[in-house]
């Protein structure tokens, strides 16, 4: 045992001279990094200033955010804690939608047996039902057939299917207006998205749509580049530009009760009726937490004043 530990630290020993001088021989072969970096050339100069140019243009020319303009904050009825519905609102904005937006666009989540929300009668909800065709069956024969349609339909789309749809629209098909106005909206970033807690703001969906819907006619920023077949508009959140055109004019919606037919009218009303589709038992949700937040209160003040009266004559 004696002799096997000897020879141990004898070669040990041995290893590390050697380790020792291959290490002086590594530093004596491989010159300083000073002495090794040759003095950059002329052109590699002029080169490494070029790239400078070039990564500087480049980030002038960087891809933008999108949408290029922030949507305003409207006000609307149904904002806030106690938010409602103005019927007179949501039936304008129907109107708006059954004459321009349903030539494109579907809502096939939204029966018209809803539409008595609206405050439209049972009669007039059949009414307007039966203005549309949809299709059903098979029959006894097995077929399919078309027939008008009743309250308990939803509203059909005015395509035979997405492809037709598609191929009617430039190759892409116009989305379904069923819940659009909480599909879409626009980012608000910190600190504003902590404060919406507090203020409940819910609205960003119709805030976009009515940005989007008068957005158009502006004139695009330097350098934007607008495909063939698009039109620009600042809010859109896919791109400096989309295909759909301008939906809106004026004087192209005539309402009943005499409102003036201006596109920012339009727009509002229309957003207004898509809130509606996305969230119809809006109200009464909110109704249902206040009562809720209210019991809670309640329920706290007890829990502390019955804690107190519990824990008044014990020694602390």
């Amino acid at each position: 045992m004696k002799k096997l530990l000897a020879a141990l630290l004898a070669g040990g020993l041995m290893i590390i001279p050697a380790a020792h001088a291959q290490d002086k021989e590594g530093e004596a072969a491989s010159p300083s990094p000073q002495a090794a970096a040759p003095a950059p050339s002329e052109s590699e100069v002029t080169s490494n200033v070029a790239g400078d140019e070039a990564a500087a243009e480049e980030g002038e020319h960087e891809t933008p955010h999108y949408p290029l303009k922030r949507p305003a904050e409207l006000a609307w009825t149904f904002a806030g804690p106690f938010g409602h519905w103005d019927l007179q609102q949501l039936q304008r904005g129907y109107k708006v939608y059954k004459e321009v937006c349903a030539a494109c666009h579907s809502m096939e989540l939204v029966a018209f047996r809803n539409l008595e929300a609206l405050g439209y009668s049972e009669d007039q909800v059949k009414a307007i039902a039966g203005d549309y065709t949809v299709t059903d069956g098979p029959n006894g024969d097995g077929d399919m057939f078309e027939r008008p349609a009743i309250p308990s339909d939803h509203f059909p789309s005015p395509f035979a299917n997405p492809e037709a749809a598609a191929a009617a629209n430039n190759g892409a098909a116009p989305p379904d207006l069923s819940l659009i106005a909480k599909a879409r909206a626009v980012e608000r970033g910190f600190p504003r998205f902590v404060f919406d807690t507090v203020t409940q703001y819910q609205e960003a969906g119709p805030d976009y749509i009515h940005a989007l819907l008068t957005g158009y006619g502006q004139n695009p920023p330097p350098g934007t580049v607008i495909q063939p077949g698009t039109h620009f508009n600042p809010y859109f959140i896919g791109g400096p530009a989309l295909a759909m055109p301008p939906p809106l004019s004026a004087d192209a919606v005539t309402y009943d009760d005499g409102t003036p037919g201006t596109v920012d009218q339009y727009a509002r009303d229309v957003s207004s009726f898509l809130m509606w589709a996305a969230e119809p038992h809006l109200v009464e949700r909110k109704a249902t937490g206040f009562v809720v937040m209210l019991y809670l209160l309640i329920f706290a003040a007890l829990v502390y004043l019955v804690k107190k009266r519990v824990w008044a004559n014990t020694p602390h």
